[in-house]
């Protein structure tokens, strides 16, 4: 690594300085790696987000390298080295290998990514790139997305490449493209919305010059394959800041071509401002969300809160007293969720939990302020099933009131609830609520085969253990013969 000089900003040192504790601590595998590949003819650098995060001083187990090799002669070199192999990205010019270490007495599994030099473009009809390999590592930096992301360093002898500045975009904390941006986005439209995630990431700004290609070539993105959009909205969501991604790609005219219920979320208010504003509610929502998580990132969380309100401009009434109206939203917006959901391809489970915990975030407010009752606390417990935390967590995030006395109400109104939960959780198994009888009981005590007649009676035997709690055998017999007297 090069010594900064004079002239250096004090940013750009401590940057190195940085990067170079992190290279020598991952060197004994690097430097294995890259004397194989040296031994065999070919160059081998540590490129792209390894470089960047060293640099940032949190580089990983996961580590990018960039070869000349071509993948069937990285496969030759890596496979009697590395404890697995794998040639899913192949096709791409990735190989990818596992490698556990010892290194300065910690155990380490990297996983590592060795792409052959390489430049990618799509044409005006695919959804893939089309691959061709280059013969220099220049002519693979200048295809980078970013400044930040085209910086390489030589192996095994540490020579820094960075024919583009990224170190000085580094220290400015600044996303900017190697070529122009609008070269950059016709190549891969994804990498717009990359920009949006780095930012959210890294807490970076976008250059002016690359948020104005953005919003002039934001219709490119159409092009794209609904999954990679999709893995690029996850990283953006689960990441430090993702209020500042997901502004950028409403500011940009992306968020309208790949989550277009977010932008449709910013309302004009009506004249008399009498209902707030639903975009920037939300995105409160999603930060007070975040900041109720207790095991890290949750994408089930983050998509509920990012979606609870999608249903509110289709349901927008104004009302004649004057006031603003959105009835029945929660349900409008879990049928809505679910199909944007699906749209980009994610799991039918991500897409149930998720739709659900959007219909279930105005249930705590639909049963008014007085004493919970028993019944409607295991009802409340049923049907949030095992999302009950989750939802906890959306309905008390869901308060944005500026008003402290009516937030305070609400929260002291929610800690109720929970003590509730908890009382009735000692009593009764609320996790798991079933009727007192199961079906071969109620066959048995009314003498009938299997048939619609014990879906009748078991969904009634249920809503009497919702209303009334457990009942003895004996008595929940005696109720069922009842109801099956009525029904005679």
């Amino acid at each position: 690594m090069p010594n900064p000089n004079e002239d250096t900003p004090s940013a750009l040192s401590q940057a190195q300085q940085r990067a170079v504790a992190e290279l020598l601590r991952v060197a004994p595998v690097a430097d294995d790696l890259a004397r194989r590949f040296q031994e065999a003819g070919f160059s081998l650098a540590l490129v792209g987000g390894s470089v960047r995060d060293a640099l940032l001083g949190w580089l990983g187990n996961d580590l990018d390298f960039t070869t000349d090799a071509r993948p069937e002669d990285v496969l030759k070199i890596v496979r009697p080295w590395a404890d697995a192999v794998w040639e899913v990205g192949i096709a791409f010019g990735t190989v990818g290998a596992h490698k556990s270490a010892r290194v300065a007495g910690t155990d380490w599994n990297f996983q590592i990514e060795i792409t052959t030099y390489r430049s990618e473009a799509y044409d005006r009809t695919s959804r893939k790139p089309e691959v061709s390999y280059g013969d220099s590592i220049e002519e693979d930096l200048v295809r980078r997305d970013f400044t930040v992301n085209a910086m390489a360093v030589a192996l095994p002898e540490k020579e820094f490449i960075d024919p583009h500045g990224g170190l000085e975009d580094l220290a400015a904390r600044v996303l900017r493209t190697p070529g122009t941006p609008e070269e950059s986005f016709s190549d891969d439209p994804l990498r717009m919305m990359r920009a949006a995630r780095f930012a959210a990431q890294l807490d970076f700004t976008v250059a002016p010059e690359v948020v104005t290609a953005m919003t002039e070539m934001a219709g490119r993105i159409e092009i794209v394959s609904a999954e990679r959009v999709r893995d690029e909205l996850n990283k953006l969501i689960l990441s430090a800041h993702p209020r500042k991604g997901l502004s950028l790609l409403v500011d940009t005219g992306l968020a309208a071509h790949v989550l277009p219920e977010l932008p449709a979320l910013r309302l004009e208010r009506d004249e008399h401002h009498r209902h707030k504003d639903v975009y920037d509610h939300t995105l409160i929502v999603l930060e007070q969300a975040i900041a109720l998580e207790e095991n890290g990132p949750d994408l089930t969380l983050r998509l509920a809160a990012l979606l609870h309100d999608i249903g509110k401009p289709r349901t927008r009434r104004f009302e004649k007293d004057g006031r603003v109206s959105f009835h029945h939203h929660e349900v409008v917006g879990a049928k809505m969720t679910k199909k944007r959901m699906t749209a980009l391809k994610y799991s039918n489970e991500l897409v149930k939990d998720v739709s659900r915990l959007v219909e279930l975030h105005l249930r705590f407010h639909g049963y008014g302020t007085g004493e919970w009752t028993d019944s409607a606390v295991r009802r409340y417990v049923r049907d949030a099933g095992p999302l009950l935390d989750r939802l906890h967590k959306l309905t008390r995030s869901d308060c944005t009131t500026r008003n402290k006395r009516k937030a305070a109400a609400l929260s002291r109104a929610y800690d109720g609830l929970e003590e509730r939960i908890a009382q009735l959780k000692e009593q009764e198994e609320l996790d798991a609520i079933r009727p007192d009888l199961d079906g071969n009981q109620i066959m048995e005590i009314l003498g009938v085969g299997p048939g619609p007649v014990v879906g009748k009676a078991y969904k009634h035997m249920l809503e009497l253990r919702l209303e009334n709690g457990p009942m003895e055998h004996d008595a929940a017999a005696a109720a069922l013969k009842d109801w099956w007297a009525e029904q005679s």
